[in-house]
């Protein structure tokens, strides 16, 4: 009984801190490369996006992808520009609904896939709403409290059209509560891209504030 109450004490000052700010973050796992044969680009430079085969039967959800990674790709003084294009962009993102229980004290990953999403898959893991997975799958039938969460990575690469060689490479790992999968992956994607052209090695957190 008390771990349960320390549970649901947990839970309110959660909701409580949340009902407080009129921000949140989004914290990402950025790893990016970049193998430059000649100097990078200039602010302006124009480039366009690329899909796989296996993109083309979403292609909505594929557009609206690209058009994230658009308003990003402007941020760091890209141009999107078919006619005139010196690189290639090609996007993928994955969206997982993973649930997790806590035994005597401890959360741990649970077995259960709830759903997944690839290259686009916005749809189908809450899409455009705001509310968060936390609680909503409260149980105690002899498992614990469950606990509801999204896990998501987004994935850039940045194609020489000259030399066909891959110049630009950087992926976002982020899980969290959240469901609205737009408005979380365009700020993984601001994240994946900062420092372009010329990223520091290794790994970085990289935190993003967005409106609550």
């Amino acid at each position: 009984m008390a771990y349960l109450l320390r549970i649901f004490f947990l839970i309110a000052i959660a909701l409580l801190a949340s009902g407080c700010s009129t921000t949140r973050l989004v914290d990402s796992e950025v790893t990016a490369f970049s193998t430059w044969r000649s100097a990078p680009p200039l602010p302006g430079t124009a480039y366009r996006f690329e899909r796989l085969p296996s993109q083309q039967s979403g292609s909505q959800q594929q557009s609206q992808l690209e058009t994230l990674a658009q308003k990003s790709l402007a941020k760091v003084g890209m141009r999107l520009d078919e006619a005139s294009a010196r690189y290639a962009v090609q996007l993928a993102v994955e969206n997982r609904l993973v649930e997790r229980f806590a035994d005597d004290g401890f959360l741990t990953d649970g077995p259960l896939l709830m759903g997944s999403g690839i290259y686009g898959g916005f749809g189908g893991l809450g899409g455009f709403g705001g509310l968060g997975a936390y609680g909503r799958g409260a149980g105690f039938g002899g498992l614990g409290f469950r606990e509801l969460y999204y896990w998501r990575s987004v994935s850039l690469q940045m194609r020489d059209l000259a030399s066909n060689q891959v110049v630009y490479e950087t992926r976002a790992l982020h899980d969290g509560p959240w469901n609205d999968t737009h408005v979380v992956i365009a700020a993984m994607l601001d994240a994946a891209l900062l420092g372009f052209p010329q990223p520091p090695p290794g790994t970085r957190r990289i935190d993003v504030q967005i409106p609550r």
